[in-house]
């Protein structure tokens, strides 16, 4: 469910057409929703959201409404959510939601923590793959205040919102491999580890080789607890790894990827290798 599913011009001014209201139903048809007396702080969530090509991702997010003795947020037709958005506010290039508003508890007479979830489905036309990266927060409430919500008289209808309220990275959820030969291997021979590093495209739902890409190669002697940088190697064209190494030890070799802002940090597991 959408608070802001669409905005629109009415009278010249801009107007609600608001959460709950299915697409079928009738656009306001009159008036200019005033200015509810609300505001939002204290928004709290996921630094980072992990999103691959099929599964729905929800985080949770919660915020501080303070709002007016005029505002009674118990009211069945009462409304508010915190979104993402891509880009400034002001001209936003996607959105995403929830699929229900939050829920309000009260801590005072004008105060309430809000929580909820932003629900990402990688198979909707949003996210796009080159929309992954830094995501800003906002925060938005409606009043209907009795109103018919299939066609309201805006006049009679608040609302408020407010973005710039905090940001999370949106990230196309990341693989690696590492697999290391020949195996058994005498001390001292040439051992080599090949791999791929890979990552959601949310534009056909498949998993794409991240090309150019500095994954380090490390290694864990057997008995120990604590990987090792051996060197750095890049990802070809296909996102595919490749190098040689010498093999002096019993132990796990594997890939590990820091990661970008669009893309998750991760390590393959690691490949153990009996050295003779």
């Amino acid at each position: 469910m959408r608070i802001r599913a669409t905005v629109a011009a009415v009278s010249g001014a801009l107007a609600l057409s608001a959460l709950a209201v299915p697409a079928a139903q009738a656009a306001p048809t009159s008036g200019t929703p005033y200015t509810l007396n609300v505001s939002f702080s204290n928004v709290t969530i996921a630094k980072a959201i992990k999103v691959g090509t099929t599964n729905k991702v929800s985080t949770t997010y919660s915020y501080t409404l303070t709002h007016g003795a005029d505002v009674d947020i118990t009211k069945s037709d009462f409304y508010t959510d915190a979104f993402l958005y891509k880009g400034s506010y002001d001209t936003e290039t996607s959105e995403l939601y929830g699929d229900n508003p939050a829920t309000c508890t009260p801590t005072s007479s004008t105060t309430a923590t809000c929580t909820g979830t932003v629900d990402i489905y990688p198979t909707d036309p949003d996210p796009k793959s080159a929309d992954a990266g830094t995501w800003g927060v906002a925060a938005e409430a409606v009043a209907f205040n009795g109103q018919d919500q299939s066609n309201p008289d805006l006049s009679k209808v608040g609302y408020n919102d407010k973005g710039g309220l905090g940001s999370t990275l949106v990230q196309r959820y990341s693989k690696l491999t590492a697999d290391a030969g020949p195996e058994p291997i005498a001390k001292g021979k040439t051992l080599t580890v090949t791999g791929k590093l890979s990552r959601a495209n949310w534009d056909d739902n498949l998993y794409h080789g991240y090309t150019g890409q500095p994954v380090k190669l490390q290694f864990r002697k057997a008995g120990t607890s604590t990987y090792t940088t051996v060197k750095t190697v890049y990802t070809d064209s296909s996102g595919n790894l490749k190098t040689t190494t010498t093999a002096n030890y019993d132990g796990y070799w594997r890939f590990s990827f820091a990661g970008t802002s669009t893309t998750p940090a991760v390590s393959a597991t690691g490949d153990y290798v009996d050295v003779k």
